[in-house]
């Protein structure tokens, strides 16, 4: 596992101070975001849990969606990570939650979109969207890849706040 120590910590840093927790629910980077996140002393006073929703089972036992909201989204979208983003949040009573959904190869979604696409949400007092795109099947490079793209988008949303 790659450790993303810096920006891990800025993160962990933020949210002690802030006494704000963090869920998170993640697909192709399979539990690599939360990983990073635990890997901080001290991470029982933020990370409140999370977990891999790889597969349509799992997201069903784990997060509890409107599956009406769900119908008219398309997947892989901005908008459908934002919404398992708040039921991350959500589900565990969290200040964050984050979310993770993407194809990290080496074949692509059964939606049609190729590997290496992620799209990660943050939903808590603000939100935020991230695409990244690396246009490699390279799996675990998209892993890293993808993490790194979540770290760094909690990072500036939690500096947005400063």
């Amino acid at each position: 596992m790659t450790v993303y120590f810096e920006i891990a910590n800025e993160i962990a840093e933020k949210l002690k101070q802030s006494n704000q927790t963090v869920s998170v629910a993640e697909s192709s980077t399979g539990g690599l975001i939360a990983a990073n996140l635990l890997s901080i002393p001290g991470a029982s006073s933020y990370f409140i849990g999370g977990t891999v929703v790889y597969t349509l089972k799992s997201r069903r036992a784990f997060l509890d969606f409107d599956k009406a909201s769900l119908k008219h989204l398309k997947p892989l979208s901005e908008e459908m990570v934002l919404e398992f983003a708040k039921a991350a949040r959500k589900k565990l009573d969290s200040t964050w939650g984050i979310a993770e959904l993407g194809a990290a190869g080496p074949a692509g979604t059964p939606y049609g979109h190729d590997a290496g696409v992620s799209v990660i949400g943050i939903a808590g007092p603000i939100e935020a969207t991230l695409r990244i795109e690396t246009h490699s099947n390279e799996r675990e490079q998209n892993m890293l890849s993808f993490t790194d793209g979540a770290l760094n988008l909690f990072a500036q949303t939690l500096n947005s706040l400063a």
